[in-house]
């Protein structure tokens, strides 16, 4: 394997800075009679680069309670000497006509230093589109963009590096979670389709990524860059030299960074160049855009290899509404809403993430389900462990604050810390609550859980933190009231000044209620105090516009809003005590601060702790809810073994949506009978039950009960789809080369344990093409051992029956009934799975003749329709041997079958084994019988 060439990066000095994030949800401690007035939080704008730096996704910190939105970058002055990223596109023009410079030579290698944000495709013109214009995109990856996870706002960056000369191909990428103090390392061989980086990158769905600048050269930009420019056309992409993805730097980063819980990582990454290359570049990014760098041992990073998880393509994804529902984005009818009962942002998060990559490790899948079941039989435990659950905030949010340095102390960076201290406070207060929970468990990995609590680091961190902060102090929500708990949050007698400065905060809040109360009096109104994160402190009143005098306020009275009869406003001598309130709660802030900062200083080397308790709370917040989904419908344990069979099983959205339940079917696939071709009428269940068994299936590998009387299945490393027949525009694909594009990266990516869903190939072109297609791609798949459903409308296909005996034909049954008030025959669809190729004729026609088709196109189909079909029947042949040998096969796979699975006693298999070689024995006539039709 080739190392990339790279060299040791030069001293960083940042240009920009990027708030700490912030749980938001406010509440107070002490009330003053004031009522608080929610503000709604805009959505984060995109603008402009300036002269002064980058700006970006600017979240309005002036809402009242909200929870943890996307950072937001806050321009600042930009170092003349020693920049190690230099700026975005935008300031780079300016900078240059302004003859900066940034520790280089000349115009040329100043120009290499900068970061480039590339436009992406379709950007152009658009500057709503265009890369270095917004640092808040949509996700390249559209299931999750939806507001069904709107929870899941994109905070993720990306590094990507490929391998050069004889190692391309080979990829590396490091991603981290803004939100989250958590660095994935992977390093994987990929071909020249590029399609695990693709799939690994929608799932991550990042705000930004970052590639080396040989990459994108004008004119000569490699295969990878291009096809991930085209598949996330609004996440900005950034470029940087490729010198600075250092494998030496990025092994440097681990050992100085990792917690020592998880330094076992350095093995596995020791000789995986290319993703300690991308990690080295990814943390002096972010270090860049971040103004603030880890502290030392603070961080949790893992490798994830590629064959550790089932892989599902994102228009597989897309097809079977995981996560976005296909009809409207806005609903919650995906898997994702149905099995997401979770309590928890991290528990969102990680039901997320499953479903994207279910798990292939069976001992693991069983663990889970193991603790479903122990939470479903029992209830005390169930509602005491959702009681506590519930009341964690996000704790993996909450510890990437905590173990980020900022770089440079500021109001923003003051308030962030007291409030996360508090909020650490209260976290850590539920440990004992959860603890005494989990005592009488029985499973082990509710156990294990259970054993990772009793670390004393919890019990340390929260006595060090009780020594500072007041009992009383916990989060709380409301704007005003979270001001107040991080005002009095540390205790009295700390710091004289500290005490000195809250006194006066109080008599200044005590200073605007009494004079909102002396207005009320001098002009006999209804006048109440109310307050805002956005505008302070400020009047509120309910009342007629007619019992005004002259039907207008007092001149007093400034900066007037209406709604209805509820007016807003305020007054000069308000807007001073504002400020006043503002000077006062800074210098509070400023004091707490250091206090705070202190004390941070003290428990940091017992802060890892909260990985554990992170990593606890977001799995038991995961279980909880797959139990949660089992006490709403009668869902069942799965089991694993090598066959894939479901009795009575039914679409689990369609049940959610239905007034009533869906029709069940029963499924049953093996090695020996691997392929079905299932026919019927159009809208008799085929794409809904192709649906179904990917959906059961994903259930069952993320450790949920499924939807079924009783299930097992095989474990499927990969699960494709082929459902989809809209055209795409911005790929210039028609509905058949969609098809065609599609059903190639099937062929080239199925193997032996793939999951392969086709439904109707072939219609985007004439029959006879779309026949022979689909008969080309059926033998090719017959190949493989993977398991196959093919749901068509081609007849033909089923005579794949006779030629293979692993191909099994099912239809979905319909029933004839009788319009008396049309006097016409009409079609009853039964939604019943039934061995055997439909025998529905000419079912197309049957419903253009319902229709307002005229009955003279009709009869003339009709009767084109019988000469073809008889012109195909003298084309049908079979043979006794082929039958005999074709109830040789299945009785063999049966009884490999029954050697692997079987769980009878002696005298039940006995049994079995009988009535096995009854039907057996009972095949040969019907060989006969095919014979004398034949002759």
């Amino acid at each position: 394997m080739l190392r990339p060439e790279i060299s040791s990066a030069s001293p960083f000095a940042p240009a920009v800075s990027l708030e700490s994030l912030e749980a938001r949800s406010q509440g107070p401690r002490y009330n003053f009679g004031i009522q608080e007035t929610p503000q709604s939080h805009p959505s984060a704008k995109a603008s402009a680069a300036t002269p002064t730096g980058t700006s970006g996704a600017a979240g309005d910190r002036s809402s009242s309670s909200s929870s943890s939105s996307l950072p937001r970058l806050a321009p600042r002055t930009l170092p003349a000497q020693g920049s190690y990223f230099g700026n975005k596109r935008s300031y780079a023009e300016k900078t240059c006509a302004s003859k900066f410079t940034f520790g280089t030579s000349s115009s040329s290698a100043q120009d290499n230093n900068y970061v480039r944000t590339v436009k992406t495709p379709l950007s152009a013109g658009n500057p709503q589109r265009s890369g270095y214009k917004s640092w808040t995109p949509q996700m390249g990856y559209s299931a999750t963009s939806s507001s069904a996870v709107s929870a899941h706002s994109p905070s993720v960056i990306v590094a990507v590096v490929e391998g050069r000369g004889l190692a391309r191909g080979e990829i590396g990428i490091a991603s981290v979670d803004l939100k989250s103090p958590q660095i994935i390392l992977s390093q994987f061989a990929d071909n020249t389709t590029y399609t695990k980086v693709i799939t690994k990158l929608k799932i991550l769905s990042p705000l930004e990524i970052i590639m080396s600048n040989t990459a994108c050269v004008a004119g000569n930009s490699t295969k990878l860059f291009t096809l991930i420019t085209e598949n996330f056309k609004n996440v900005n992409f950034t470029t940087v030299q490729r010198k600075y993805f250092n494998e030496t730097k990025g092994l440097e980063y681990i050992e100085q960074l990792c917690i020592a819980e998880f330094s076992t990582v350095l093995m596995e990454v020791q000789s995986k160049y290319y993703c300690l290359a991308a990690v080295a570049a990814l943390l002096k990014y972010v270090e860049f855009i971040q103004n603030s760098v880890y502290a030392p041992k603070s961080l949790k990073i893992c490798f994830q290899g590629s064959e550790q998880t089932a892989m599902i393509d994102s228009s597989s994804a897309q097809n079977l509404e995981l996560l976005i529902n296909s009809q409207d984005c806005r609903n919650n009818h995906t898997l994702f809403g149905v099995l997401n009962y979770t309590k928890t942002p991290g528990g969102s998060r990680r039901l997320r993430s499953n479903i994207l990559e279910p798990l292939v490790d069976m001992e693991t899948i069983n663990m889970r389900l193991d603790c479903v079941q122990e939470l479903l039989q029992d209830e005390e435990l169930f509602f005491g462990l959702q009681s506590v659950i519930s009341r964690f905030l996000d704790t993996e949010q909450l510890l990437s604050v905590l173990v980020q340095i900022p770089k440079q102390d500021t109001v923003n960076v003051a308030e962030s810390k007291i409030t996360n201290l508090i909020y650490l406070k209260h976290t850590l207060e539920l440990v004992d609550p959860l603890k005494i929970t989990l005592k009488n468990c029985n499973m082990p990995l509710l156990r294990a859980y259970y054993g990772s609590l009793e670390d004393k680091r919890f019990g340390i961190i929260l006595e060090k933190i009780k020594t500072v902060i007041n009992d009383d102090a916990r989060y709380m929500k409301g704007c005003l009231n979270m001001r107040t708990q991080k005002c009095y949050a540390v205790r009295s007698n700390i710091n004289e000044f500290l005490d000195i400065a809250r006194r006066t905060y109080t008599e200044i809040v005590d200073d605007i209620a009494g004079m909102i109360s002396q207005l009320a009096e001098k002009y006999s109104l209804p006048l109440r105090t109310s307050f805002s994160s956005t505008r302070g402190f400020f009047i509120q009143m309910t009342i007629d516009c007619t019992a005004l005098p002259n039907d207008q306020l007092p001149s007093e009275f400034i900066k007037i809003s209406k709604v209805k009869n509820s007016y807003s406003f305020t007054s000069a001598d308000l807007i001073k005590m504002n400020e006043r309130c503002q000077e006062s709660l800074r210098e509070i802030y400023h004091m707490t601060y250091m206090i705070v900062c202190k004390l941070l200083s003290e428990i940091y080397e017992y802060i890892h702790c909260l990985y554990k308790l992170s990593d606890a709370v977001s799995m038991l917040d995961m279980l909880l809810s797959f139990a949660h989904a089992c006490t709403l419908s009668d869902y069942v344990r799965p089991e694993f073994t090598d066959t894939l069979a479901i009795k009575q099983g039914w679409h689990p959205i369609l049940e959610r949506i239905s007034v009533e339940k869906p029709v069940a079917n029963n499924t049953y696939i093996t090695e020996g009978s691997n392929f079905l071709i299932i026919t019927g009428p159009n809208m008799s269940g085929k794409s809904t039950y192709l649906k179904q068994i990917a959906l059961c299936q994903i259930m069952a590998q993320i450790g949920s009960y499924v939807p079924a009387e009783y299930s097992s299945f095989r474990i499927a490393e990969q699960i494709f789809t082929r459902i989809s027949t809209d055209d795409d525009i911005e790929t210039n694909s028609s509905t058949f080369m969609k098809e065609m594009k599609e059903i190639a990266y099937i062929v080239h990516n199925a193997n032996d344990k793939s999951l392969i869903l086709i439904d109707e190939l072939g219609r985007g072109t004439n029959t006879e093409e779309g026949i022979g297609i689909c008969y080309a791609v059926c033998e090719y798949l017959l190949s493989l051992k993977a398991f196959t459903l093919f749901a068509t409308h081609f007849l033909e296909l089923c005579h794949l029956e006779v030629l293979y005996p692993n191909v099994e034909n099912m239809h979905f049954e319909v029933q004839h009934v009788k319009n008396t008030s049309r006097n016409k025959g009409a079609i009853l669809y039964t939604y019943r799975l039934s061995k055997g190729f439909t025998e529905e004729k000419n079912y197309g026609l049957k419903a253009a003749e319902v229709s307002s088709l005229p009955p003279s196109i009709v009869l003339d189909a009709k009767e084109i329709t019988t000469q073809i079909t008889r012109q195909i029947l003298k084309n049908q042949w079979n043979t006794p041997e082929m039958e005999r040998q074709r109830a040789v096969y299945h009785l063999a796979t049966r009884l490999v079958q029954t050697a692997r699975n079987s769980r009878l006693d002696a005298d039940s298999l006995r049994t079995y084994l009988s009535n096995l070689k009854k039907k057996y024995e009972a095949d040969f006539p019907k060989a006969e019988q095919v014979s004398g039709k034949t002759e």
